[in-house]
């Protein structure tokens, strides 16, 4: 039996080193062979045979034994994961072969308990014939699945004979014999020397703080830059619509036609009035170019709005010229029907902020209402918090005592304090040395494990050089200038293609050219025309912008009405005379005159400041004093 367990021991130890997603089979197998031959030809033969078919049939290994894991072998460890597919493999592949007497001295090589639970597990009926059978047919067969488990059913008498016998050991076995407790011993450890006193450090002298610059004490020139820069942008803009409104537009008065048929006699006649002498000064500025960036649409979008402008212009003044009747009446009644808008809204204005001033009244009254009910809650506060102190006291006594009492119990406890350090003590040494152990046993194992895998990367360098130093086979030439000969149309031979490509490119830099310079010569025409539109934009918003100003001095001009005094007005300040009146009784009612410590208490406070200022000030000015006096003796010490 130690023969079978030496050679299962070798295929588990290859299973677990073989990396099915790093390593090849082939090359695994000649690396294990290498490794093998120092063993007999017997065993050899025996352990690659098993380790090539557990890899090849690894997928049908692997539903086994996870299932296996799943459910029978729950308390099982993963480390027999090897295990259990090399007896998986051995009963499937190989039972027909090795024969029934051979495979049962290979199974009671092993653990008797790890074996009766896995062989009960895989001979069941209900598992080959359920859903192991469907497992393996989805990766092979299903003809190849039915050779492979009706073998297995067949043997299920002897099978389910040899796992009775290896109940048997499992129940006889003897108790485990008391193990001896190990005794610890204490260390002979030396005594720690009491630690130095260390050096003091020098206490670091403050350096010498640099004093601030006069330009701290001193107001900044900007504001001054600022405020000049003001007036002469203002002068300048005074100056420019001056002289904007003497060159006006003059227009001539217009030539006499003939008589209307509706008017008789009287003839129509176009009078331009100069208004210069009426035109004060603006009180505003408006800088002489403003950057705005338009774009092309917005560009052709204003010149086309101008355009319809000065287009109903023309027509307003020819039908004025052909006779058309005036609109002073329209004008006259529609100044009006402004001026009274104007005076409602003055009106509606007034009623607004004399409601305003109202409700500020109101919440003025509500203030002090609101400050009669803090008062009293603030007294009912007082008294409920002396009661909540009185209690807090009573509590803190209370405690105070309790407290004394955790103290001596707590004296009390400690003396047995000593005896359970030393039983701990004990405990952790005893652990260390187990600790100890097993490292050098780990140690021991990896340095083993090292040296193996330092011999097989030797072998497998031996072989790269060895694959390394046959001779190449160097390529064939090729002649780009022969054509290849498959019988295709329009076959041709590389140079032949890399002409024909230079052409093309040639052709396509030319097309490229000629569509870049027409887009030019379209963008030139296309800027000329908005270059124009812009020209044309300017002059008319310059017209616009003069008769704005025109009209704004004259509305500014115009003296504004005294608001109406209506009836809703009236009614809004009486009763804001009304709140007026009440609030100040009430606050004649609830003054107090304040007594002279509160009259000099911001003196009071004033003068402590003063004099915590002072004490700082002196405070540094010996600081310092103190710096520039060890300053001299500490270079004559480092000299």
């Amino acid at each position: 039996m130690a023969y079978y367990r030496k050679c299962l021991g070798a295929v588990i130890e290859q299973l677990g080193r073989f990396k099915p997603k790093k390593d090849s089979p082939e090359q695994f197998l000649e690396a294990v062979r290498a490794s093998l031959q120092t063993l007999s030809p017997q065993k050899q033969a025996f352990i690659l045979e098993v380790l090539s078919g557990c890899i090849e049939y690894r997928k049908l290994l692997a539903v086994v034994v996870d299932a296996f894991y799943v459910r029978d072998g729950r308390l099982c460890l993963r480390a027999d994961y090897h295990l259990f597919q090399v007896i998986c493999y051995l009963a499937t592949f190989q039972l027909e072969e090795l024969g029934f007497q051979l495979f049962s001295d290979i199974v009671k090589s092993q653990p008797a308990d790890k074996m009766r639970k896995f062989l009960g597990f895989f001979f069941n009926p209900l598992n080959l014939c359920s859903w192991i059978k469907d497992e393996w047919s989805l990766v092979y067969e299903t003809a190849h699945v039915t050779d492979w488990t009706d073998p297995l059913l067949r043997w299920q008498p002897e099978v389910q004979e040899l796992i009775s016998q290896l109940e048997g050991p499992s129940t006889s076995r003897p108790p485990p014999s008391k193990a001896t407790v190990t005794k610890p011993k204490s260390f002979n450890l030396t005594v720690p020397r009491p630690r130095a006193i260390p050096v003091p450090e020098p206490v670091p002298v403050m350096a010498k703080a640099t004093p601030a610059p006069q330009s701290t004490y001193q107001p900044p020139k900007e504001p001054k830059v600022l405020e000049m820069t003001k007036r002469y942008n203002r002068r300048r803009a005074e100056e420019l619509l001056l002289l904007a409104n003497l060159e006006e537009m003059r227009c001539a008065a217009p030539r006499a036609r003939r008589e209307a048929p509706a008017q008789g006699s009287r003839k129509l006649r176009l009078r331009f009035l100069p208004r210069i002498h009426k035109t004060p000064k603006l009180t505003f500025y408006r800088p002489n170019e403003v950057p705005v960036k338009l774009n092309t649409a917005t560009i052709l979008r204003e010149g086309a709005l101008y355009q319809r402008q000065v287009e109903k212009e023309l027509q307003r003044v020819d039908k004025l010229v052909d006779g058309a009747g005036d609109f002073s009446e329209f004008l006259e009644w529609q100044r009006k029907m402004q001026a009274r808008d104007r005076q409602e809204q003055r009106a509606a204005e007034e009623c607004r902020r004399l409601q305003g001033k109202l409700s500020h009244e109101e919440a003025a009254l509500a203030r002090q209402q609101l400050l009669r009910e803090n008062r009293h809650r603030a007294t009912q506060k007082r008294e409920e918090m002396a009661e909540l102190m009185r209690q807090c006291a009573q509590r803190r006594l209370q405690e105070e005592k309790s407290l004394k009492e955790l103290v001596e119990q707590v004296a009390e406890g400690q003396k047995n304090v000593q005896v359970a350090q030393m039983k701990l003590l004990k405990g952790r040494r005893q652990a260390v040395q187990e600790v100890a152990e097993e490292n050098r046993v780990l140690l021991q194992r990896r340095a083993e494990e090292a040296k193996e895998e330092q011999r097989r990367r030797c072998e497998l360098i031996n072989q790269l050089r060895a694959l390394e130093s046959q001779p190449t086979r160097q390529g064939k030439l090729v002649d780009l200038t022969q054509t290849p000969g498959h019988g295709l149309q329009g076959e041709m031979s590389i140079v032949e293609l890399r002409e024909r490509l230079a052409l093309l490119k040639e052709a396509q830099q030319r097309e490229e050219e000629e569509r870049r310079d027409q887009i030019i010569q379209d963008k030139r025409a296309k800027s000329q025309e908005l270059q124009n539109a812009l020209e044309q934009i300017s002059l008319c918003r310059a017209a616009m912008g003069r008769s704005a100003a025109l009209r704004w001095e004259e509305k500014k001009a115009a003296a504004p009405a005294a608001p109406s005094q209506d009836e809703r007005v009236q009614e809004l300040q009486r009763r804001i005379e009304e709140r007026a009146a009440e609030r100040r009784s009430r606050a004649a009612e609830q003054y107090v005159p304040a007594s002279r410590a509160e009259r000099l208490k911001p003196q009071l406070k004033a003068q402590h400041w003063l004099e915590l200022e002072q004490s700082h000030e002196r405070r540094l000015r010996a600081r310092q004093r103190r710096g520039s006096a060890c300053g001299p003796a500490r270079r004559l010490q480092a000299a």
